[in-house]
C-alpha cells in the first residue's frame, strides 16, 4: 500500500512517497536526518556550517567532512557538464541580487537596491584535496551548492532507502524528484512552475525529475523582482527566454543540472541538452511551452 507524508523544510516542500506503509515512519526519519546532516555541512545560512567556514577561509585549505567532498565533487561535475551554467562560485553574485538571507526573511524586508554585480570567480578555482579532505576558494570568492545538493540528497535518499526497505521509494525536496526501485504503477507526478499552480501530469518510474524557475524563489527591488538563478557570464539573475525548464534524466542531478543550466543561460545550454537527449519542458516568459527530446504530450516521463 502506497503511504507518503509531507513536511516544511530548507524553505520547501519535501515529501516522501514508499510503496509500503509499514516503513513509512522510519523512512522519514532517515531522510530527516540526512537533511540535518546535509544542512550542517552545506548551508551558507548557517554560520557554524563547513560551507561557512571555507567561505570565512577564503584564501586557505579548510578541512571539512567526507559529505562536505561528497557534495563540492558533485558541483563540479555538474558545473564541467554544463559547461559552467552551473557554478558553485556564484555565492557572492547571489548574495549582491539580494538573497543573503532565509527567503522568507528576504521577501518580509522593504525592497532594497541590489548591490553591484557579484563576482563568479569561476568552478576551476576551486580546490578540491578528496584524499586529505580539504577544500579552498579564492579569497573573495563565496561557495553556493543550492543548485546541486537538494538533488543530491534527493538521489541519495531514494536510493539507500529502497535498497534498505526493499521498496519502491519517490523522494521529492522542492523541485528535486527521484524515484528508486521498481513500483508496481509509476509515480503520477504533477508538473508546474510554483507549488501553487496548475501543472500538467506525467508518469515517473525511474530517475530524476526536476525544475528550476525564476518565478518562486524571488524578492522585490526597486527596480522590480529579483531571483536566485544568477547567470555566470554576468554575475546578475538571468534573464533569458526561458522562466522555468523541467527535465528528466537518470539522476536528480544530472535532471538539475540541465533544468538549472537552461533558465541560467538559455540557448548557451539547449546544445547540451540536445546532445544529452534529456526530455525537457521550458517556458518563456510569455507562458508559451516548448517540449523537446521526446517530453510527453500525454502522460509519460520515463
Amino acid at each position: 500500500m502506497t503511504a507518503s507524508r509531507s513536511w516544511k523544510a530548507w524553505s520547501c516542500t519535501v515529501r516522501l512517497t514508499v510503496d509500503d506503509a509499514a516503513v513509512l515512519g522510519a523512512a522519514c526519519g532517515a531522510l530527516k536526518a540526512l537533511m540535518d546532516r546535509v544542512d550542517k555541512a552545506a548551508s551558507r545560512f548557517r554560520s557554524d556550517s563547513e560551507l561557512s567556514a571555507i567561505n570565512t577561509r577564503a584564501g586557505s585549505m579548510v578541512p571539512v567532512s567526507r559529505l562536505l567532498v561528497d557534495l563540492v565533487d558533485v558541483s563540479l561535475v555538474a558545473a564541467s557538464m554544463s559547461g559552467g551554467a552551473v557554478d558553485p562560485t556564484v555565492g557572492g553574485a547571489v548574495v549582491a541580487a539580494g538573497y543573503d538571507d532565509d527567503i522568507e526573511a528576504v521577501r518580509r524586508r522593504l525592497p532594497q537596491a541590489s548591490g553591484s554585480t557579484g563576482t563568479v570567480p569561476g568552478w576551476q578555482q576551486v580546490q578540491l584535496n578528496r584524499r586529505l579532505a580539504l577544500i579552498g576558494i579564492p579569497k573573495g570568492a563565496t561557495l553556493d551548492l543550492g543548485a546541486t545538493a537538494k538533488a543530491w540528497t534527493a538521489d541519495r535518499a531514494a536510493l539507500v532507502l529502497s535498497k534498505r526497505h526493499g521498496c519502491a521509494v519517490l523522494v521529492e525536496i522542492g523541485g528535486d524528484l527521484r524515484a528508486a526501485g521498481t513500483p508496481a504503477e509509476p509515480w503520477v507526478i504533477e508538473v508546474a512552475e510554483r507549488e501553487s499552480d496548475a501543472g500538467v501530469a506525467v508518469t515517473l518510474a525511474h530517475g530524476g525529475l526536476t525544475t528550476s524557475t525564476r518565478t518562486a524563489r524571488r524578492w522585490s527591488t526597486p527596480g522590480g523582482f529579483a531571483h536566485h538563478v544568477i547567470d555566470p557570464r554576468t554575475g546578475r539573475p538571468a534573464d533569458g527566454p526561458w522562466r522555468t525548464a523541467s527535465v528528466w534524466a537518470p539522476s536528480a542531478v544530472r535532471a538539475n543540472t540541465f533544468s538549472t543550466a537552461l533558465v541560467a543561460t538559455g540557448d548557451a545550454a539547449l546544445g547540451r541538452l540536445t546532445l544529452a537527449g534529456h526530455p525537457a519542458r521550458l517556458v518563456d516568459e510569455d507562458g508559451d511551452v516548448t517540449e523537446l527530446a521526446g517530453w510527453p504530450s500525454a502522460s509519460r516521463v520515463a
